[in-house]
C-alpha cells in the first residue's frame, strides 16, 4: 500500500461516505474509489460494504483500519518533524490567557510540543478588564478568549476548550443553599463592572445586562481582576456568573458557586492578529484545530454531587480565570 492508499482508505473509514472522503483529501471521487477497488482487489476480499445509502466497513476493513492507524499516526508524526526541521519551523508561541486556563491548555501543548520538539509554548497573563492590551501591542501571537470575538482586526482561530457556568454569590444570600440557578435569577441584582477597557459586547456575554425574561441586571461596583471580583462577592455588593473551570482552581471565604442552569456554553477559542502567524504559530493553530474543542466539564457535573460548591482548590494564579 502506498500512504496515499493508507489515506484514503483510514479517511474513509472514518467519514464513510466518498463525496466527503474526496472533499477533504481534495480528491475526485473517482481517484477515492479507484484506490479502494486496487487495495481489496490486492487484499482478496472487500474493505466496504456499499449500497446507495451506506458505507460500512467490513469486518476486514475493521481489522485493517485498526492495525494500520497507529502506525500512520506515527509516520505523520515522523515526516511532519521532518518538514519542520527542513522548513526551520522552531520558536516559542507566546499565548495569552487567563488565570488557571493554562492548565486546560497542557494536552494540547503536550501534543504540539510532541509534534514540533523544535518548538515550545510560553503562557502571558490578561486581564479581563483590559483583554486586548498584549495582542493590540504584539505581545502574544495568539489569544484564549470566550466568544464572541470582540472586536476587528482579529481573526477567529478554533475552539478549543467548551464549558458550563456557574454563579458565584455570598455564603449569606439567598441563592447560596440552592441546588442550581437560572440566569433570571440575576433579576435586579448587581454583577461588577469590569471597566471601560473591556469591550462591551464580549463582557455581556459573561454577564447579560438583562435576563433572559428582560428584567434589569445592575452593574455596580468596578472589579480589575479575578480576586476584586471574588472580594465584591464575598461581601455580598455583586454576584457574578463564572466559568465551569473556577471551582476546580479557586478558593474564597464567603463565596460560594451554584451552577446555572440555563447559561449558554461557553467557547474558548484561539484568536490572532490578522496578520500572517509565524510558521511555528501557525503549526500551533493547525495543531489545535486537528484535535478539536475538548469538553472542560460537562455543565457543573462536580456542583451536581455536592450540590453547591466553594470557589474549588486553592488559587493557583491571581488573575481572573474566568
Amino acid at each position: 500500500m502506498e500512504l496515499r492508499d493508507i489515506e484514503i482508505f483510514l479517511t474513509l473509514a472514518e467519514e464513510l461516505h466518498f463525496g466527503r472522503t474526496a472533499e477533504r483529501l481534495h480528491l475526485s471521487q473517482a481517484r477515492v474509489s479507484q484506490s479502494v477497488s486496487r487495495q481489496e482487489r490486492r487484499l482478496g476480499g472487500a474493505l466496504f460494504d456499499r449500497s446507495t445509502r451506506t458505507v460500512t466497513l467490513t469486518p476486514l476493513g475493521r481489522r485493517l483500519r485498526d492495525d494500520l492507524h497507529p502506525g500512520y499516526g506515527l509516520i505523520r508524526k515522523a515526516l511532519t518533524r521532518a518538514a519542520d526541521t527542513a522548513r526551520g519551523c522552531s520558536g516559542t508561541v507566546r499565548l495569552g490567557a487567563m488565570g488557571a486556563l493554562p492548565s486546560e491548555l497542557a494536552w494540547l501543548v503536550e501534543e504540539f510540543c510532541a509534534r514540533h520538539p523544535q518548538c515550545s509554548v510560553e503562557f502571558v497573563e490578561y486581564h479581563f478588564s483590559d483583554p486586548l492590551a498584549r495582542i493590540r501591542a504584539g505581545e502574544v501571537a495568539a489569544q484564549l478568549m470566550w466568544l464572541p470575538v470582540p472586536e476587528p482586526g482579529l481573526r477567529l482561530g478554533p475552539v478549543v476548550l467548551t464549558e458550563g457556568r456557574v454563579l458565584a454569590v455570598a455564603t449569606g444570600s439567598d441563592l447560596a443553599s440552592r441546588a442550581r440557578v437560572s440566569l433570571e435569577d440575576l433579576a435586579g441584582r448587581t454583577v461588577p463592572d469590569p471597566g471601560r477597557r473591556t469591550p462591551e459586547e464580549w463582557y455581556r456575554a459573561m454577564c447579560p445586562e438583562r435576563t433572559p425574561g428582560g428584567r434589569l441586571v445592575h452593574r455596580g461596583p468596578q472589579a480589575r481582576t479575578f480576586h476584586e471580583v471574588l472580594a465584591l462577592v464575598a461581601t455580598g455588593r455583586a454576584v457574578c456568573p463564572l466559568n465551569g473551570h473556577v471551582p476546580r482552581y479557586y478558593t474564597y471565604p464567603g463565596v460560594v458557586l451554584v451552577p446555572i442552569d440555563d447559561a449558554p456554553r461557553t467557547e474558548w477559542a484561539l484568536v490572532l492578529p490578522e496578520s500572517a502567524p509565524a510558521p511555528h504559530v501557525r503549526a500551533f493553530i493547525e495543531t489545535a484545530r486537528e484535535l478539536g474543542a475538548r469538553e472542560i466539564d460537562r455543565g457543573g457535573a462536580r456542583e451536581e454531587r455536592t450540590g453547591r460548591a466553594t470557589a474549588g482548590r486553592g488559587p493557583r494564579s491571581s488573575a481572573p480565570g474566568n
